[in-house]
């Protein structure tokens, strides 16, 4: 697409986005209801469609973690109808006062929710973030442009087709929904839409999130690359630790809250590192360890910087034995992305020091890194995960996709 043609789409996004701002809760609740009706009764299409970019990326040898992100299933299909469905159950954000008072003067004032306008929202792989987007955006709503990556073109002309269909059938405007397509001389268009587009959220690896960060003119809500850690701490319950560990790595390992790196207390080490050693090979996961844990299993690769910072998306896992606590905290402040860290132990202080000094959006206490999702915070979908600092950090749903604006009502007063 053309500068013209993605300003033209954002403008169209504008006046969508001012039948959103005021339409009742029931009729948005109906659209995603139809979303997911639709996309069911569609399924059989959608599958054809990620067939065709299967194809593609199979002919390109692209690695089996991102074609399973790509990969759409009559189940993941369900799922995506599902997490509308959920949308539509969740209260509407949208005209909640956040605080409110009467002012000493007389005047009554409150803080509302409000949405943020146009969304542009840049992604890669993973079609079901389509449907996701286009729900939050909608409940909150916000119109969206949705900007996938070229590897899932087919599957997501498809969903996109098909909510924009089911958002016409209720009464409100399709263009709340829209796809724009092209290569990176697109994203530059949405990144110098200001006045056309209100924010925009990348979503994907850290070469994409960096460009639009450091070059946007529009504002940027930035999500993060999930370099998560399990600490098992000398309080460890060994048991427990084996299973989250487990888990938390082979669960998906293709998706952000996948633990990429552990860490073992060196009081615990000697009885730990070959049990998890034997569980984790046993699932096909590759170690890249330092010396201290090469020293237990002559197959574990010896970790480099690279090793300890990466977020692999795969049966890969970096394996350090720390002295202490504070070495742990250390090391994740030093490697970390800001995502999601988990420590395991039965030490109440040590839970507590640990959940204060990490760094992240997430801290995890006794369980796994694939927790922290928006739709197992109880949020219906995500957006994605914010690991910025400022107004969403964390799963962004509902709420993140609002603003607020003062109210102030008064009878006639001034100011003297």
């Amino acid at each position: 697409m053309t500068q013209e043609a993605v300003h033209s789409a954002a403008g169209r996004a504008r006046e969508a986005a001012l039948a959103l701002a005021t339409a009742p809760r029931a009729q948005k609740d109906a659209a995603l209801e139809a979303m997911a009706k639709h996309l069911q009764h569609h399924t059989a299409a959608l599958l054809e469609a990620n067939a065709l970019d299967l194809a593609e990326q199979s002919a390109k040898a692209t690695s089996d973690a991102m074609v399973d992100r790509l990969r759409l299933t009559s189940e993941r299909v369900t799922a995506m109808a599902d997490g509308l469905r959920d949308l539509a159950r969740l209260p509407d954000p949208v005209g909640e006062v956040v605080r409110g008072s009467m002012l000493a003067n007389g005047l009554e004032l409150r803080q509302l929710r409000v949405p943020l306008g146009v969304i542009g929202i840049i992604y890669e792989g993973r079609p079901n973030v389509t449907a996701d987007a286009a729900g939050i955006c909608l409940k909150s709503g916000n119109a969206v442009l949705l900007r996938g990556s070229s590897s899932a073109s087919h599957s997501n002309a498809a969903i996109v087709g098909v909510l924009r269909d089911a958002i016409a059938a209720v009464g409100l405007p399709s263009d709340a929904v829209q796809l724009v397509t092209g290569g990176r001389e697109v994203v530059g268009h949405l990144m110098r839409a200001r006045g056309l587009v209100d924010v925009l959220i990348p979503r994907g690896g850290a070469d994409l999130i960096h460009r639009i960060v450091t070059e946007s003119t529009v504002p940027v809500i930035e999500t993060g690359v999930g370099n998560c850690h399990v600490y098992v701490d000398a309080a460890a319950d060994l048991d427990m630790a084996e299973r989250i560990v487990v888990n938390a790595k082979t669960h998906r390992p293709s998706v952000c809250n996948a633990a990429e790196s552990l860490l073992v207390h060196a009081d615990v080490a000697d009885e730990f590192l070959p049990r998890v050693l034997k569980a984790l090979t046993a699932e096909g996961v590759t170690v890249h360890g330092d010396d201290a844990v090469r020293r237990v299993d002559g197959r574990v690769v010896a970790a480099t910087d690279e090793d300890h910072a990466a977020e692999y998306l795969s049966l890969d896992l970096s394996v350090a034995v720390v002295s202490s606590l504070d070495d742990a905290v250390a090391h994740i402040r030093r490697y970390g992305s800001g995502h999601t860290e988990a420590i395991v132990t039965r030490s109440q202080e040590a839970a507590r020091r640990f959940a204060a000094q990490v760094d992240a959006a997430a801290v995890v206490v006794n369980a796994s890194t694939r927790f922290t999702d928006g739709n197992e915070f109880g949020f219906g979908a995500e957006i994605g995960i914010s690991t910025q600092k400022l107004h969403a950090r964390g799963p962004m749903g509902l709420q993140e996709m609002t603003s607020t604006k003062y109210v102030i009502t008064g009878d006639g007063q001034v100011r003297p």
